[in-house]
Order: C-alpha cells, then structure tokens, then sequence
C-alpha cells in the first residue's frame, strides 16, 4: 500500500512540474514574440476608456508655482486652467520610449528630407497603423528619404495606463517611430509636447532639412510636399520656411465654455501674431532650431499653433500661406457631387479631419493611374 502511494504521489509531482513548464515557457514565448493577439487584446480593453481633455498634475517631479495664487480672480477659474497655471513652468519630463537614431544619428541627420512629425494620443492605435501604410510610410522618393515619428504622452492611470503605455511600447518595437514623455496627453499640453520634441530633435535629428508638423487625423500628399519643398530655391532647409492655413487679425477666446477659452490670468493681450493653423504645416530645420531658441524666454501659451506664431514673431519671421494646406477642411460648393472625390485631394498637400478608413481609401485613390480629372470632372472647379 505504502509502495502505491508512492507511485501515486511520484506521478502528481512530474505532472506538477510538466504543467509548470509549460506555463512558463507560453510565457516567455509572450514575452519576447509579442503579435498583433496581443495588441489586439490591448485595444479590446482600452476601446471604452473616457477621454479627458482636462490636465492632470504632471508626472516629473516639478513642484507647483503656488505664487500664482495672487493672481486676481485664481480662485474663480476653472479647474484645468488652474493646472495650467500651476504647472506651465515645467518643461523637463522623463522620455518614456525614444528612437535614437531614427535620423541615422545627429551627424547623419542632414540625409533625412523631410521629417513627418505627428501629434498622437495613445489610445490612437488606428490612426498610426493607417499612417503607416499610406501617407506616412517612411519612404525615399525622388532621391530623398522621408522619416517618421509620432510624438505622444501619457493617459488615464492606474491599469489603464500601463496598457496603453505597453500598446506604445509594442507598436515602437515593432516600427521603431514612437516618442512618449511622461506627461498628462491632453489638449492644454499640446504646446509643452511641441517644445519636448523641439528639444529632442535638437539633440537627436539636428540637421533634418524640412518637418511637417501635423495631426494624426490629416490626410496628406507626401508626394507633393516633396515636389515643393524640392522646388524652393534654397531646399537644404538652411533658411526660413514657414507654411500652412494663415490665421491672422485674431486673439484669446475669453468664453469659458470654448475649448480654446484663454484668460486674461493666461494671456493679458488680446491680440495674437499671424500664425499657421496646428492641423498641419510645413517648416524648414533652421525655422523649427529657431522656433526652440525661442521658446526659452517665451511662457508657455496653451493653443500650440498660437504659440508657434509668438517664437516666429519674437525672431522677426513670418508664416507664409500655401493654398494646398486646407487645415480647416476642403470646402466643395456643390451638393449633387461627391466631396470625397479624389479629384478635389489629388493636388493639395494637406485637409485636416479625417477618418482613419478614409485616409486608406483616399491614398489608394489619388494613386490610381487611371483617375481623370478635367473640364468634364466637376471636381475640376471646386478649388478655383
């Protein structure tokens, strides 16, 4: 009886051991063989996240400037403008996922034409993954290379941020173009995640030639940015350039029900400098270096394409308007006609507001070498 027992307990032990082993070897082949399962599985979690537009205290270590407290009517603004005020001084957050050389390294930066710099919040999967296939497919055309980077910051907390935060690692893993600080990823912040990538490529891409500075929800014409960039008489990016959807003769929106509600305690004049809507625009390496050098003695203004127009206005340089970026979308008088035909998008660099689905489908058709567009295409006259 003794020697059954035995046996028995000898056969429980080895089927203890073998299912041990194969629940850490199914974990280690997770570990190092992460697939689309389990970016998938990460979506699946964070498809119901809230989105929250208001600012959180920072992750850095940067303690709060309480002197604005004595800042008349402090006390009666609302909460995310408070954060803003609080913490608008700090500019030094740890940088969570990094492409260091994604430029060749500093020395070999100069090879990289045009840099597509593009402002994306986490939960963004489906954007990125469409950029990467169509528009924003690193690529060298004409005999010069496009690179890309998606430039983000943290959201929500807790659990759902460290899937997020490991959707991000994932994705930069397997495409090598994610750039995240440990910051709160909200509208306010966008002008701190403009100056943080600023002073990364500073350091890490110093001598790209051209950048286009867009959203994730922009559908652009790679192809026709570099035909006019490479047009321009000095194309090394040495000189000034500055260019997109001209906003001028305007100032804060003191409503505090607007988005864009900035007051007086943020922003004392009521007027703003010429300067190119954020959807999108185009700049030279030697405009973006300026624009940095600027920006250390400027404050830190909430409405980042505003703030760009102030660095541009303290360096005595002006935006310059090109009629192919259409930041405030693509206008088509006509109603018996369709506004997504491609005849309308085909010559222009850049329309703000797309969906991810038609981002695909519109590439694919202003690609087709059978599109005719012309007198007998009504779409021949929506941009005149």
């Amino acid at each position: 009886m003794k020697k059954k027992n035995v046996e028995i307990m000898g056969l429980l032990l080895t089927g203890v051991i073998c299912l041990v082993i194969i629940i850490n070897k199914n974990d280690f082949e997770d570990d190092v063989n992460p697939r689309s399962e389990e970016i998938k599985e990460i979506l699946r979690d964070i498809s119901t996240f809230p989105r929250s537009e208001t600012p959180q205290v920072p992750q850095s270590h940067c303690d709060p400037d309480l002197s604005v407290y004595n800042l008349t009517g402090f006390t009666t603004l609302p909460g995310h403008i408070k954060d803003f005020l609080l913490y608008r001084h700090c500019r030094t957050f740890p940088l969570l996922l990094d492409v260091p050389i994604k430029c060749g390294g500093p020395n070999k930066s100069a090879d990289v034409f045009l840099l597509l710099v593009i402002k994306s919040s986490p939960e963004n999967y489906d954007r990125r993954e469409v950029l990467r296939k169509t528009w924003a497919k690193e690529r060298l055309y004409k005999g010069v290379w496009m690179r890309r980077v998606f430039i983000t910051g943290t959201t929500s907390s807790g659990f759902d941020q460290k899937r997020l935060n490991r959707l991000l690692k994932l994705e930069n893993n397997e495409h090598q173009d994610i750039l995240q600080w440990d910051f709160n990823d909200s509208f306010f912040n966008l002008t701190l995640k403009q100056i943080l990538f600023l002073e990364w490529m500073e350091r890490k891409c110093p001598h790209a030639r051209f950048l286009l500075n867009g959203d994730d929800d922009i559908f652009a014409n790679t192809f026709n940015m570099i035909e006019y960039l490479q047009g321009q008489e000095d194309n090394d990016g040495s000189k000034h350039l500055f260019t997109g959807h001209i906003i001028q003769n305007v100032g804060p929106i003191r409503h505090p029900a607007s988005k864009y509600y900035v007051p007086e305690q943020v922003q004392e004049s009521n007027a703003y400098p010429p300067y190119c809507g954020g959807g999108g625009f185009l700049l030279s390496g030697f405009t973006a270096r300026t624009i940095y050098n600027m920006s250390h003695s400027i404050p830190v203004l909430p409405i980042d394409d505003v703030y760009m127009g102030m660095c541009l206005e303290k360096a005595g340089l002006m935006p310059t308007s090109h009629f192919g970026v259409r930041t405030a979308g693509l206008y088509v008088p006509a109603e018996t006609v369709d506004k997504f035909d491609p005849c309308y998008y085909r010559e222009v660099i850049l329309v703000h507001r797309f969906l991810p689905h038609m981002i695909y489908v519109m590439w694919d058709e202003i690609q087709n070498p059978n599109l005719i567009c012309g007198k007998s295409n009504p779409s021949s006259n929506a941009n005149r």
